[in-house]
């Protein structure tokens, strides 16, 4: 929960991307058409978790990125739309960045991924007032796979934790997460209070293939850690012992998995920024990230 006299505002840091959503039947033919239905959507792991937050009951949030002045304005109208605030930079010379995301008829998803203007967010980008009022900083592990953005991200945490402010990481990619490498991910995001990552993830950070024994082993490093197991809900572990595990959510029909972590993650902040215990919490993760999964994209529905 957040410390005594802390705002209840989230602050995300983190990314805006155009996704371009294909959804296509269950096996892709090389080297001719296939059909599929197409959409293009705001997204961004960042965005997303921002808001989900919001759809979950959190008031206060907004969200720092770095977008393409080409699409700046749609990005920053979609996310008031959403009620976050968009303290978004522009870049003149870079564009958005953008994520094909081909989903199966499984509603499973593999991701293309032009990382754009993401990994430009800059330390000039940030400015500690962003943290007034605020009683949680959330960081996209993005930011922390290339240096300029690293820095930024290091920058704000290092701010958030120096008022008390606690923060919590998504590792966001397992594939930018193994070229990076587990060692230097961890050292990047110390100081965190909550890791937040995904079953794939998890085991790569550790070389453990059990995600429960994962998440034991990380919360040696962090003091919280909420592993998501996709269908299999999540399993939830401190000071290197699981302490809970929670149920997924029922889901009506799966459409599209993208941004199904990231609603996880917006349930969770919000709910731990109402004053509940992490179960508490992560039910309100598995309730959003079933609602994500039978929508298409990574937001909630309007």
């Amino acid at each position: 929960m957040s410390p005594a006299g802390a705002g209840r505002g989230l602050l995300v840091v983190g990314d805006v991307v155009t996704d371009v959503v294909a959804l296509h039947g269950s096996g892709l033919v090389h080297g001719t058409d296939n059909a599929a239905r197409i959409r293009s959507l705001p997204g961004g792991a960042g965005a997303n978790v921002a808001c989900w937050a919001v759809r979950s009951g959190c008031r206060d949030v907004a969200l720092l990125a770095r977008a393409g002045a080409e699409s700046a304005d749609w990005h920053r109208e979609a996310l008031e739309r959403a009620g976050v605030r968009a303290l978004l930079a522009v870049d003149a010379e870079v564009a958005t960045a953008t994520v094909i995301a081909l989903v199966d008829a499984a509603a499973e998803r593999t991701f293309l991924t032009d990382s754009g203007a993401v990994l430009r967010l800059a330390t000039e980008d940030f400015a500690p007032s962003m943290l007034d009022g605020t009683g949680w900083l959330h960081l996209s592990g993005y930011l922390l796979f290339v240096a300029t953005s690293r820095a930024a991200a290091r920058l704000a945490l290092r701010t958030a934790l120096e008022r008390g402010i606690p923060v919590s990481v998504d590792p966001a990619s397992a594939g930018f997460l193994a070229e990076l490498g587990p060692k230097r991910f961890l050292e990047y995001a110390e100081g965190a209070e909550l890791l937040l990552p995904n079953a794939d993830e998890a085991r790569l950070l550790t070389g453990l293939p059990e995600p429960a024994d994962a998440a034991a082993e990380l919360s040696r490093t962090f003091p919280r850690v909420a592993v998501t197991l996709g269908a299999g809900g999540a399993v939830l572990a401190a000071g290197g012992a699981v302490t809970g595990r929670v149920r997924a959510g029922p889901v009506r029909e799966p459409v599209d998995s993208t941004g199904a972590g990231d609603a996880f993650t917006g349930g969770f902040l919000a709910a731990l920024l109402a004053g509940a215990d992490d179960r508490a919490a992560a039910e309100a993760g598995c309730r959003a990230g079933a609602e994500a999964v039978a929508t298409v994209g990574g937001r909630p529905s309007t």
